[in-house]
């Protein structure tokens, strides 16, 4: 008797072995209770009324209304055990008592604020980077937050684009690695845990292809550049178990994405057969209908639904709109059950169900408010993060007895500013947040002075400044500029058409130059900007992007030499606007310029060099890194072979440090163009000086796949050019032929 009943509690009833209902069979039952406008009410999301990330209209007291009423599934930018733990309380005096997701733009990190995004990209280093996401989803979970809208996986080759400070830059190879690894860190073990929020896909799809680099514009390209280029990172966070995805803002060749059928239900739900739920970004639904998509709200609602977004954020369409869809018969209810179950399925996993108070903790929350040890992590990654452009004199690494130091710019003791776009803000910001002076004062022995002077606004014609700033850098023995443009100048709705340094920093850049004061430049930037006169006449510069709650330390770290920088560009430096989009893994062309200077009946501007600034992939460091005896396993292979790479890298400075060896492929002739380099890998190796390592990578079939005219996605036999090296231009090369 006793083997029947375990049998039977296997069996009967799909109850698993310890005789419970499955997620599924929970959802099936809730969703057999539900009414129609229950059902609906967990595809809305509000905003919370005090910090809103779009245009704001929610009215206070209608939505507080409807969280009781069950009309409401999610909301965002509601923050903090206590505060969370109140609308929770709302929800659940709702009918059936289901409770609320609470989502926020945790971006890059939480209470503790890293790198913009882009920066980290600049790293490489994916381990860093996953644990930087372990740690704001640690934070942000102990604030009582469910769910991130990150990461943004969007490609994007036009640095105009605000959002590119958002992303990993321009390759689809390297921008598919970090938004794996940021979705492993936000998820940690696995949803239930609490310290796993929700990751979020987004924008899907093509955001980062905007014409002119404007947000919100329209993407107009073929099918093939869409699933080759900017689409596999997408894919890859489905197949990763990503929790949800977003729309983007843009049509795709006519149809806003968050309408468009083609990559929701055909690729994502179909295709790829991805079981999580999709969120329009703020108002998307809405806005079809100023698209022309839609001729109001009704339609917009009846077509973003048809299309496979489940959840509304901020639009107010679906809650007023698709009952009446459904009960005329234009929407099947079965397209209300599956949006409804993809939400309800989350919170189940989330624990939810068992306790809706379970992330509003405010012990956990105390616990993460100033953890140190995060502190720590955040200064390491920052000064991780940081790129050297240029050191030609060898000024860097500044000894630390230097006499006198002069820290000119706009932005040498900033503190908020640090954080760059997309931080969370929190009233002791001005406190806590360590300044590029205080961090270099830090380091300065006893008996070295620090002086400073700003010098110029970041915004402005304002010259009045330059001369208490020129009399500064006259008193230093070296001077650090600090200048860029503003943390508010890259995000959401920051495009710009003029890349180089706003206001008159360059003038004050020239003046303190006429001093023939030894000049160290540090370039504050949420994206690639244009400043080839300092590129050109300043011998020493570092890219330091935004670098977060401890950025002062960071860069102190890298100035004094506490840390070697191994940064690598994400993403091509223009040398003016008009060569954007400027990007590395381009097509050749039938007349392909023979150099840098030609322009004799080629496909290149009569009045400006061919390459670029600086390169993708490029970054010095202040040791010499030399590559030698790179070696094929063969340089004939036939069908599913695999290729084995390997190249000695030797450290021939003075420095121990790290280098990002980087592994290119291109396919000589196909059925379509192929670029003329692809990554294919890349390997961060650190070095001691003196020392050599040998570097291995494994090429397969599957890595020299592409996409045809016909979107079949396969490989061509024939021959292809291996290349390793420090950057993208800086390679050295083998040919094989690979047969199929």
């Amino acid at each position: 008797m006793k083997r029947v009943y375990f049998i039977l509690a296997f069996t009967a009833f799909g109850m698993n072995a310890f005789g419970q209902k499955t997620i599924d069979q929970k959802v099936s039952e809730l969703l057999s209770k539900m009414t129609l406008e229950e059902k609906v009410g967990q595809l809305v999301q509000y905003s919370g009324f005090e910090y809103a990330t779009g245009p704001q209209n929610s009215n206070s007291a209608n939505v507080l209304n409807e969280i009781k009423q069950g009309k409401v599934g999610s909301m965002l930018n509601v923050a903090g055990a206590e505060e969370t733990r109140k609308f929770q309380e709302l929800a659940l005096k709702s009918r059936l008592r289901i409770p609320l997701l609470f989502g926020q733009d945790v971006i890059h990190g939480y209470r503790t604020t890293f790198p913009v995004n882009l920066g980290q990209a600049a790293s490489w280093d994916l381990k860093l980077i996953e644990k930087s996401e372990r740690i704001a989803a640690t934070e942000a979970s102990a604030y009582g937050i469910h769910w991130t809208f990150a990461p943004m996986v969007d490609i994007a080759r036009d640095p105009r684009w605000g959002r590119v400070m958002e992303g990993s830059g321009e390759d689809t190879y390297l921008g598919t690695q970090i938004g794996l690894a940021r979705i492993k860190g936000f998820q940690g073990k696995g949803l239930g845990n609490l310290d796993a929020i929700m990751a979020c896909a987004k924008h899907f799809a093509a955001y980062g292809a905007g014409v002119g680099g404007r947000d919100y514009n329209s993407v107009d390209m073929s099918l093939r550049q869409l699933n080759e280029t900017y689409l596999p990172p997408f894919k890859a966070a489905a197949e990763a178990g990503v929790a949800t995805f977003m729309n983007s803002f843009n049509d795709i060749n006519g149809i806003p994405a968050t309408g468009n059928k083609y990559i929701l239900r055909d690729l994502l739900k179909g295709k790829w057969n991805y079981k999580g739920f999709v969120v329009s970004d703020w108002g998307s639904i809405g806005e079809m209908v100023s698209h022309g998509y839609a001729k109001d709200n009704k339609e917009a609602a009846e077509k973003a639904i048809n299309a496979g977004s489940d959840m509304d954020m901020e639009s107010r369409a679906y809650m007023a709109e698709l009952p009446n869809l459904v009960k005329e018969g234009k929407v099947d209810p079965k397209l209300i059950d599956d949006a409804a179950r993809r939400i309800l399925v989350k919170k189940f996993e989330m624990g939810l169900f068992d306790d809706p108070y379970r992330f509003s903790n405010e012990n956990r929350q105390k616990e993460q408010t100033n953890n140190l040890e995060n502190r720590k992590f955040g200064r390491e990654f920052g000064s991780k993060s940081i790129v050297l452009l240029k050191n030609q004199k060898n000024i860097l690494p500044l000894s630390r007895s230097t006499k006198t130091v002069a820290l000119i710019g706009p932005f040498g003791k900033e503190t908020s500013a640090n954080h760059g776009f997309w931080s969370i803000a929190f009233k002791d910001d001005n406190q806590r947040i360590v300044t590029q002076f205080d961090g270099i004062k830090n380091q300065l022995d006893k008996n070295s002075t620090l002086l400073y002077a700003k010098g110029a606004n970041v915004d402005d014609q304002d010259k009045s400044m330059f001369a208490e700033a020129v009399e500064t850098a006259k008193k230093a023995d070296v001077v650090i500029m600090t200048l860029g443009e503003g943390s508010a100048m890259s995000g959401e709705a920051k495009s710009r058409s003029n890349l180089h340094f706003t206001g008159v920093q360059e003038d004050l850049l020239k003046e303190i130059a006429k001093t023939g004061k030894p000049v160290v430049l540090m370039i504050n930037a949420g994206r690639p900007l244009v400043f080839d006169w300092a590129a050109d006449n300043i011998p020493t510069i570092m890219y330091t992007w935004w670098l977060g709650t401890e950025a002062g330390n960071s860069i102190a770290d890298v100035l004094f030499g506490t840390v070697n920088p191994g940064g690598k560009l994400p993403m091509t430096f223009p040398r003016t606007e008009g060569q954007i989009p400027v990007y590395y893994n381009h097509y050749n062309t039938g007349r392909p310029a023979k150099n840098n200077t030609d322009r004799n009946y080629v496909s290149a501007y009569i009045d400006l060099d061919n390459d670029p600034k600086f390169p993708f992939g490029y970054g010095l460091s202040y040791t010499n890194f030399k590559y030698s005896d790179m070696n094929l396993s063969s340089v004939n292979l036939k069908g599913n072979q695999a290729l084995n790479i390997s190249v000695n890298v030797s450290n021939t400075g003075n420095y121990d440090g790290e280098e990002v060896v980087q592994l290119y492929i291109r396919d000589l002739v196909g059925k379509v163009v192929r670029p003329v380099k692809e990554l294919k890998g890349f390997q961060k190796v650190f070095i001691k000086k003196g020392e050599s390592k040998t570097v291995n990578f494994t090429l397969t079939p599957e890595n020299l796949k592409f996409y045809d005219d016909q979107l079949n996605f396969d490989w061509e036999g024939g021959d292809f050019d291996i290349m390793i090296g420090t950057d993208s231009q800086n390679v050295q090369t083998k040919r094989i032929n690979w047969s199929k």
